[in-house]
């Protein structure tokens, strides 16, 4: 087997290497090179006619849809105000909780799921499925796959793809609803182009586990994949925040961030415009629902952009519940296209780290035995407990000077008695934690100091990151930085940002900076190319074999075959981590079957973090995922065969399409990164 350039895929002959695979067969790389924009031959853009733009935020701790008729499309409607809510949290979007019938059937998502458990008898509850904060299961599982499960609130274990797509099921169902209420009849599921948001740090099993739960929810078919798309949280928060007008946000700069923070919540109503009599976008379907809350988008570009020029640089932390997302964009003018200068950064360091300091806090004071065995005996009550904390969570600031209030449920001092033998109260005495007080209403009373001191591991991780991002060279001269997401309100955070940043960058919280993300993602849904250039996180390639030449390769990978000396397991980089890649820009390569009658192609397609890897032996390199190309059905008379397989990198996702060079005819191609 002969080629070009003598550079061979293949694991069957590689015996002495320790990677290799038995799956693949002997194929060849022909050609490799880099094209740019041969978007034709990947069919991204509105393959079919839509009608609306539905975005779906999948939020760590809460979510929400919101959408947008192509026809009207500075027109932006918010789901409508959901039933339920909390003492001291507003509530634009729903808890991200979902409840299961004891036969595993979907019962109910969102407030609705975490009234009705808190509701069950203990003796009842114990029997059915509660879940919530699952999504960040899909960050720190190194292996992810269809079978990954997920602990409910009761200790029982359930598959992650059907609570997903039980979500997914729920969202489509509440927006069709909502959609022929506002059109007069019932909406049509193929006239929407559905959004889904995930965080930019998510690796490509995570994404396409999203996908396949969409593709089981009965959101998307399987085979119109353009119906559904993927957008990053920190980039839709980016094309949302370039509309912004001055009344819509708020400069941090200009004022020091105020006791109890800038909640830009607080004045919601008068916060955005309104849609006001005189206004064009003000249609039927507006009024008809005044529920639906509707938010208007400058066609122009809003004033905040109009103080930046060609090439200036911004940087969005999209904050969220469970994951902090970092993205640094230039500008494009005059259509304002946006350009990533850095790869993506950030971590698990959302709001849930202070429920987890919280949790280990009362570990301290009560016993962790204690803590365990509460949680599995009374879910629902735990349930509680956080509930009530998350109110006081959301009242910590830096000038605070009153003591905060946390509610223990009763059945958690009742329980504490029952199983310890002595009270609550006693045991907050007998504790080491001077600055956690028992009050004779039945609380726990947390100075503002012990408040901030759960805030300060998440905080520091955070600020950790900004500091690390803004010593890199491509992330210098920062005009402005977005906080964004729901944590973003914090003002111990937007304090620590202040800090951080003593006056180099311009800090922006935009007004509603929950729906930020939601708002910007529908935009993305409207204009999917408005992202012209992205870095890629990882390093991406193929293990092929090359000839052998003495004194560049090392020796034990050494291959003698048919009296041809062939080096194994050479990385062969489709595309370098950290590498600009311009939307539609292909990477394309060429391979042939080992023997006529294959049908089927599997190439293993490996990763790693560092920029040049040499071999796919080499420390820090994985196998990510395959390329299958299933070359039955397009046999030719042709003595060798050439598949030339095409693959985007500039996308949210990465695709392939691939090509029978004799005869012209498209080959099946796909890249499965879900280990199965």
């Amino acid at each position: 087997m002969t080629t070009k350039e003598d550079n061979i895929i293949t694991d069957e002959m590689a015996n002495p290497s320790p990677a290799k695979s038995i799956g693949d067969p002997g194929i060849t790389p022909l050609s490799p090179t880099h094209i740019q924009n041969d978007a034709e031959q990947v069919p991204s853009g509105m393959a079919f006619a839509v009608v609306v733009v539905v975005a779906i935020d999948f939020g760590t701790t809460s979510s929400g849809y919101a959408y947008a008729f192509t026809k009207e499309p500075e027109c932006i409607h918010t789901m409508r105000r959901w039933e339920g809510g909390d003492p001291g949290v507003s509530n634009q979007k729903t808890p991200t909780t979902i409840l299961l019938t004891p036969d595993r059937k979907f019962h109910s998502f969102g407030y609705a799921a975490r009234d009705f458990y808190h509701d069950l008898e203990p003796s009842e509850s114990k029997h059915w499925l509660y879940l919530e904060k699952f999504k960040m299961k899909l960050h720190t599982t190194a292996n992810l796959s269809v079978n990954t499960d997920l602990q409910a609130a009761n200790g029982k274990r359930v598959k992650a793809l059907d609570i997903f797509a039980y979500a997914l099921a729920f969202f489509k169902e509440q927006a069709l609803k909502e959609l022929s209420d506002q059109t007069g009849g019932d909406f049509d599921n193929n006239d929407v182009r559905w959004v889904i948001t995930v965080p930019a740090i998510w690796k490509m099993p995570a994404k396409q586990f999203m996908r396949e739960a969409a593709y089981k929810s009965g959101l998307v078919p399987r085979d119109n994949p353009e119906q559904l798309i993927i957008a990053l949280e920190p980039e839709a928060a980016s094309i949302y925040c370039r509309k912004l007008r001055l009344h819509q946000m708020v400069d941090l700069s200009n004022h020091t961030a105020a006791p109890n923070g800038c909640s830009p919540t607080d004045n919601v109503a008068s916060t955005m415009t309104q849609a006001s009599p005189g206004h064009a976008a003000n249609k039927e379907h507006v009024r008809r629902n005044r529920q639906s809350r509707t938010f208007l988008v400058e066609n122009v570009i809003g004033e905040i952009w109009s103080e930046l020029e060609e090439g200036d640089r911004y940087v969005v932390v999209d904050c969220g519940g469970g994951t902090v997302d970092l993205t640094v964009h230039q500008i494009r003018l005059p259509e304002g296209h946006l350009k990533e200068l850095y790869k993506a950064s950030g971590g698990p360091y959302g709001s849930l780290g202070i429920d987890y300091e919280f949790e280990k806090l009362l570990c301290q004071i009560f016993g962790q035995d204690f803590i365990d065995q509460f949680k599995i005996k009374r879910p629902a009550a735990w349930v509680d407990l956080m509930i009530a904390f998350e109110s006081r969570k959301r009242a910590a600031a830096p000038g605070r000077a009153n003591p905060l209030n946390i509610n223990l449920p009763f059945s958690f001092i009742d329980y504490y008695k029952k199983f310890r033998g002595h009270s609550v109260e006693h045991a907050l005495r007998k504790s080491n934690v001077d600055f956690v007080k028992w009050s004779s209403q039945g609380m726990l009373r947390m100075s503002p100091e012990a408040m901030n001191s759960l805030f300060k591991p998440t905080v520091d991780h955070i600020i950790q990151h900004l500091n690390e991002l803004f010593e890199k060279p491509e992330v210098s001269d920062i005009k402005f930085l977005f906080l964004v997401g729901g944590f973003a309100e914090s003002a111990l955070l937007q304090q620590a940002v202040q800090n951080m940043l003593q006056g180099r960058s311009r800090i922006i919280i935009p007004h509603d900076v929950g729906l930020t993300i939601l708002k910007g993602a529908v935009l993305f849904g409207l204009d999917p190319s408005i992202i012209k250039v992205r870095r890629s996180p990882l390093t991406y390639g193929v293990g092929v074999l090359n000839r052998f030449v003495e004194g560049k390769h090392p020796p034990d990978k050494l291959l003698v075959k048919d009296g041809t000396r062939w080096c194994t397991d050479v990385f062969d980089t489709f595309i370098a981590a950290d590498q600009s890649v311009a939307l539609g820009e292909m990477v394309k390569r060429s391979y042939t079957p080992a023997k006529p009658s294959q049908q089927i192609i599997v190439i293993h397609v490996y990763c790693a973090e560092k920029e040049k890897v040499a071999f796919i032996s080499e420390s820090g390199v994985k196998k990510c995922g395959s390329l299958r190309l299933d070359v039955s059905g397009t046999e030719s008379a042709a003595p060798r065969r050439e598949i030339q397989t095409l693959m985007q990198f500039g996308d949210t996702e990465i695709r392939a399409v691939a090509v029978d060079v004799s005869t012209g005819r498209t080959v099946k191609a796909s890249i499965d990164f879900l280990s199965h």
